[in-house]
């Protein structure tokens, strides 16, 4: 988490969320319980937003204050029939403790991003963007939301922006940005989102700035004459390291929202593995599934595959997997990827795997695991 400081946030659980995802593939025997304490329990990591709704570190609060000003600008108007419910709302967790939506019983709707809702869920939202607000806990997906000051240290509530300028805040963000994707280019796309006034214009400025100090390096890819990505010095040991070294043959299964694949157009020149996240297509125009993660072996992308976990009977089914075309499956690869799933069925508290008829059809995968 020190590396890439944020992590995207979605709340869809189907082997677990996005965050509890990235996490899996990355930390040895790890469970969302770990998570659940990191946020609500040691608050070293804090519901945020960055590139969207993400987790990121409690100690980057103070650099994101020029983001709660802007919040404040568009949702603190008290003329506006959100605000004009925040007294109310901020009166009944100073009395009551931590509040979710349910717990207020005001009816008044308002539009809202995801269409009409009732004006005490937007009061909470603003004033959680705002930075007013803090998730105490969650249930399931449900936040129940106190005082940020009852959340925070004193002292890190105090503390200024340390960025002192719109400038340098801008070039904070860019450099914040390419650490938490690694390679990165500087074509505009959505890996680039959630800056304040950083256009494509802005961010090429800061690039260059950023090369000419020293704080980043530009990188050429022998495959891919012409194109230029951009890495953090600090991180120019690992990439020698990897440049020197074999790559570790094991296996990881990858969340749909990974740092790695925000550049999806990067993912695919460099790794030659397209990827769409289909959840919110139509069933019928899906090429893959609703819920697909790419499978990593070594330092290739070599499959994909559709999981569904059934919290009740504990079993994982595996409604589809797909081979990249360029993989060939060796004795070594099934083995690595054999003790990822295990890895993968430890992480869920699943009990087993199933396999679904269309896949036994296509020639089964019970190398994987065994079938209940």
């Amino acid at each position: 988490m020190s590396e890439v400081r944020s992590i995207q946030f979605d709340p869809i659980n189907v082997v677990g969320r996005n965050p509890d995802l990235v996490l899996q593939s990355r930390v040895r025997d790890f469970s969302p319980r770990m998570l659940d304490e990191l946020l609500y329990q040691d608050r070293l990591l804090i519901d945020n937003w960055d590139k969207m709704a993400s987790l990121s570190l409690v100690e980057d609060w103070p650099y994101f204050a020029r983001h709660r000003s802007r919040m404040e600008e568009i949702f603190g108007v008290p003329s506006r029939v959100v605000m004009s419910l925040a007294p109310t709302v901020l009166d009944q967790i100073r009395k009551e403790g931590p509040q979710c939506s349910l717990d207020f019983k005001h009816e008044e709707k308002t539009d809202w991003a995801w269409g009409p809702t009732r004006v005490s869920r937007a009061a909470l939202e603003g004033l959680f963007k705002m930075g007013q607000l803090g998730v105490h806990h969650r249930i399931n997906n449900r936040r129940y939301f106190d005082l940020i000051e009852n959340l925070l240290p004193p002292d890190l509530l105090k503390t200024p922006d340390p960025n002192q300028t719109l400038e340098e805040y801008q070039t904070w963000h860019v450099l914040r940005r390419i650490k938490a994707i690694g390679l990165a280019h500087p074509n505009a796309g959505e890996q680039w989102g959630g800056m304040i006034g950083v256009k494509s214009p802005q961010r090429r400025q800061i690039i260059e700035r950023s090369l000419d100090c020293g704080a980043i390096l530009s990188i050429e890819i022998q495959e891919l004459p012409g194109e230029v990505l951009y890495l953090r010095k600090e991180n120019k040991p690992l990439l020698d390291k990897v440049q020197e070294g074999k790559p570790v043959l094991e296996g990881a299964f990858i969340a749909p929202l990974d740092n790695l694949l925000w550049d999806r157009k990067a993912l695919a020149r460099i790794f030659d593995f397209n990827y769409k996240w289909e959840v919110y297509k139509p069933k019928k125009k899906r090429e893959y599934g609703y819920y697909v993660l790419p499978v990593l072996y070594g330092d290739r992308f070599v499959a994909r595959f559709d999981p569904e976990f059934d919290k009740k009977t504990r079993a994982l089914t595996i409604k589809n997997w797909w081979w990249e075309e360029n993989s060939s499956p060796d004795q070594k690869m099934r083995k690595a990827l054999q003790r990822c799933m295990a890895d993968f069925l430890v992480y869920l508290e699943a009990e087993g795997i199933k396999y679904s008829k269309t896949l036994l059809k296509k020639g089964n995968l019970e190398w994987l695991g065994t079938v209940i």
